[in-house]
């Protein structure tokens, strides 16, 4: 009867860790959960552009853009130039330039190669960095649905417009300020560059590089599309992520690509 007890027990224990067996075998076999919906239109590749400020001792602002007209040439040999501006309203003694970089890596070596460049060095540096009072930079990406676009023509002004938008990116606003956007220049009204949004510096910013052929063209397009029942719409239901904005208004420097 003993024996007969202890077989039953032995045979409960053998199946219960069989069926414990069974069911780790089961949950290691389920795929890992993934997101099924997307949050969005995503980066599909590592190309980034880097947002570069320069403040300049008020004094010395025509010789630092005269020494870097003179000079950017041993810069431009290490990596592209994609525009370079002197602000005009909206920041003064201050210019605004803009680097492409297929990598981070790329960044890297960039910046390895410039500091063992003794022409760049000697020439460039060592006599523009005593003229400037602050630097700043920001890491940007284009979104998904912009690309850069030369203006039609050379000449004219560019305006930065920078807005702060609610956390969570262009999944969260992208929509809506594609639509706002896309009013303007599919109207007629403005010429964009390109819209770019944060990486590394202040997040959930979005950039629109604008240009127009002049500032009195802008202001005459703002008081006509304001008066446009397709950007009020458009512009009113992407204001509804922002939380400031700001722009600067630049013009090119001679030796800037995009001008």
């Amino acid at each position: 009867m003993i024996q007969t007890d202890k077989m039953i027990q032995l045979r409960a224990i053998f199946r219960n860790a069989s069926r414990h067996a069974e069911h780790c075998l089961s949950v290691k076999s389920r795929p890992t959960p993934r997101a099924w919906i997307s949050t969005g239109p995503q980066q599909q590749h590592g190309t980034f552009y880097e947002f570069r400020t320069y403040y300049i001792q008020p004094h010395l602002n025509a010789a630092f853009l005269k020494l870097t007209n003179e000079k950017i040439h041993l810069r431009t040999a290490h990596s592209e130039l994609i525009g370079y501006w002197s602000v005009e309203y909206g920041g003064l003694n201050q210019v605004f330039h803009i680097w492409k970089y297929d990598s981070y890596a790329q960044r890297a070596s960039v910046r390895a190669a410039l500091a063992q460049d003794p022409n760049w060095i000697e020439q460039y540096i060592s006599k523009a960095m005593p003229m400037l009072s602050s630097q700043d930079n920001e890491v940007t990406y284009l979104v998904p649905w912009s690309k850069v676009q030369k203006p039609p023509k050379d000449g004219g002004v560019f305006e930065l417009a920078t807005f702060q938008m609610k956390p969570g990116g262009p999944a969260v606003w992208g929509k809506a300020f594609q639509a706002a956007v896309g009013t303007h220049t599919g109207s007629g009204y403005a010429h964009a560059v390109g819209v770019f949004h944060s990486e590394f510096g202040p997040l959930n910013q979005v950039h629109v590089l604008w240009w127009y052929e002049s500032a009195d063209q802008r202001a005459a397009i703002r008081h006509t599309s304001h008066e446009d029942a397709r950007v009020v719409a458009a512009v009113r239901e992407s204001a509804a992520y922002l939380l400031s904005q700001k722009s600067k208004l630049m013009f090119p420097c001679a030796f800037s690509p995009i001008e």
